[in-house]
C-alpha cells in the first residue's frame, strides 16, 4: 500500500495489480467514522474477500480533532457534549432533520475525490463502489446524492438518515444502485430506527437494497465483512477472479 495526496485529502491506496491501488480494476473507497484515525478501515483491503485486481482507496477525513484525542480524524466536527447525554440517557436521537454544519464542506471534498480519481486513476468508465463507516457511511449517502455521477453501489455500515429535505428532492440520482447496508440491533450510538429510516429512504429512491441487521453494537461484525467480499463480487462480476 501507499500514501498519496488527492485532491487536497491524504489516502492509502491498497490493492489493485501492484498491491499500492495500481492498475484499472474495480474501485472501492471507503470513509472512516467520526473520531477514528484515518487509517482506520485500511485492514479491511485484507478482511474482505474482492475481486482480484481491486484497488482500495481509504481516505483520511480533513478535520483534526483536539490533540487529547490522538491522530482522531472527522469529515464534520460533532456536538460531544450533546452525544454523551444521549449516550448516558440510552436513547439515540433521529438525526433525519439534522443538516451538520460542515457538511456541504465534506460533500465537497467527496465529490472533488471521486472526479480526481475517475480522472487519474484509471479508465474515465470505471465503475466506483463508495461507502463507509457510521459518519462515513452517512457522508457516502451525501456525496452519492450531489456527485455528478453516481456510484455504481454502495457500502453503508452502521450509518443513519440525516438531512432528509435536502436528500429527498434529490432521491432520483439513486435509482438502480446497489447497496449494502448493515446495522447493529443495539447499536447505542445511532439507532437501529435511524438505520431503518435510511433504508427505507433508499429504497423509495429505488435503489436495490440489502439490508443487513445484526445482533451487536456500533461496529462491523466478521459476518458483515464476508457479506460485503460477496456484494463486491456481484456489482463487479467482470472484475478478474470475479464470478461470471
Amino acid at each position: 500500500m501507499k500514501q498519496q495526496r488527492i485532491a487536497g485529502l491524504d489516502c492509502v491506496l491498497a490493492g489493485g495489480d501492484d498491491g499500492r491501488g495500481g492498475g484499472d480494476g474495480p474501485m472501492v473507497v471507503l470513509l472512516h467514522g467520526f473520531g477514528a484515525p484515518g487509517d482506520d478501515l485500511v485492514a479491511l483491503a485484507d478482511w474482505i474477500e474482492a475481486p482480484a485486481g481491486t484497488r482500495w482507496v481509504f481516505p483520511a477525513g480533513p478535520l483534526a480533532m483536539p490533540p487529547v484525542y490522538g491522530d482522531a480524524r472527522a469529515w464534520w466536527m460533532i456536538d460531544l457534549e450533546r452525544l454523551e447525554r444521549e449516550l448516558a440517557g440510552g436513547r439515540p436521537a433521529d438525526r433525519a432533520a439534522e443538516v451538520p454544519e460542515g457538511l456541504a464542506a465534506a460533500r465537497g471534498a467527496m465529490v472533488e475525490l471521486l472526479a480526481a480519481l475517475a480522472r487519474d486513476h484509471g479508465r474515465r468508465d470505471q465503475a466506483t463502489i463508495l461507502g463507509g463507516f457510521s459518519q462515513g457511511a452517512m457522508l457516502s449517502v451525501d456525496a452519492a446524492l450531489h456527485a455528478p455521477r453516481p456510484p455504481r453501489a454502495l457500502l453503508l455500515l452502521s450509518g443513519t438518515m440525516i438531512a432528509e429535505a435536502d436528500w429527498r428532492p434529490r432521491a432520483a440520482a439513486l435509482a438502480g444502485c446497489r447497496v449494502l447496508q448493515s446495522h447493529g440491533t443495539r447499536d447505542a450510538l445511532l439507532s437501529f430506527a435511524g438505520a431503518e429510516t435510511l433504508c427505507g429512504f433508499l429504497r423509495e429512491a429505488g435503489a436495490e437494497v440489502a439490508f443487513v441487521p445484526f445482533p451487536g453494537g456500533h461496529e462491523i461484525p466478521p459476518p458483515v465483512l464476508d457479506l460485503a467480499g460477496d456484494f463486491l463480487g456481484e456489482v463487479f462480476p467482470s472484475a478478474p477472479g470475479g464470478p461470471g
